[in-house]
């Protein structure tokens, strides 16, 4: 998956040798989550007359 990376940022936790908070699991589980999202709502778009077939029978 492809992530925008932001200078703006601290690295995370896990990369300076830290455990990671559960603040900061449940923040990149979101952002992780919101990423296949919005990958899989610009494949439907991106195809909309496949996806409008299922589940019609």
């Amino acid at each position: 998956m492809n992530e925008k990376k932001t200078g703006s940022k601290a690295p995370p936790a896990q990369a300076r040798g830290e455990e990671l908070s559960r603040e900061e699991r449940l923040a990149a589980a979101l952002r992780a989550n919101l990423a296949r999202r919005k990958a899989q709502s610009r494949a439907r778009a991106a195809d909309p007359g496949e996806h409008e077939a299922e589940g019609k029978d």
